[in-house]
């Protein structure tokens, strides 16, 4: 396991982020386009690779928290603006949520 420092840490902008939308994605058939309410002026897209394990309707609506600052990057086609933090272990995924509801956007720390 790699260590890392706190100051290294608190370069990470975790957010609590609202499911709104969520369709399949055009060009991949493992990969989700998410789009997601941490209390920005629009949404944030972000593809995620959840397809597998949650159907449309199980994610809308969901709190998440939301790796915010990572660099955006292009999916088959699609530019991902973040990523859904998520724990997963053999065949089971689950995703990091708030313990209560709270606004999005609300920083983690």
């Amino acid at each position: 396991m790699t260590k890392v420092s706190f100051d290294d840490w608190k370069k990470l902008d975790l957010r609590v982020g609202k499911i709104l939308e969520v369709e399949n994605h055009p060009n991949a058939d493992k990969l989700l386009v998410i789009k997601v309410d941490i209390g920005e002026e629009s949404p944030r897209t972000i593809v995620a690779g959840l397809k597998k394990y949650y159907s449309l309707e199980d994610l809308k609506g969901q709190e998440v928290v939301i790796f915010a600052n990572l660099e955006p990057v292009d999916l088959r086609g699609v530019k991902s603006e973040g990523m859904v933090l998520a724990a997963g272990k053999d065949d089971k995924v689950i995703f990091i949520s708030p313990e209560k509801t709270i606004e999005a956007g609300a920083r983690i720390s």
